[in-house]
């Protein structure tokens, strides 16, 4: 990736002095050299003052028998954001 279509801000922000891209994943390596990505720290929620990962609610949801597939997204609210 050489950077953002037309964002030259969100391009300089995505990558570091060295030139690598920061995708804000957490990601742990076993022993055996397999990479398991654990959360995307840059889609933490924020609601009521409580950080929320996705992947936490994801995990619990997938667990249910009858979903085949999820996923979590963060949607604006005017009750719950922190301002």
């Amino acid at each position: 990736m050489r950077g953002y279509w037309q964002d030259a801000e969100a391009t300089a922000a995505a990558f570091d002095s060295e030139g690598w891209y920061r995708t804000g994943d957490v990601a742990v390596m076993d022993a055996a050299g397999f990479v398991r990505f654990k959360d995307r720290k840059h889609e933490l929620i924020i609601s009521g003052g409580l950080n929320i990962y996705p992947s936490e609610v994801e995990r619990v949801l997938a667990a249910h028998p009858n979903v085949r597939e999820v996923a979590v997204v963060g949607y604006p609210d005017d009750r719950w954001a922190d301002r």
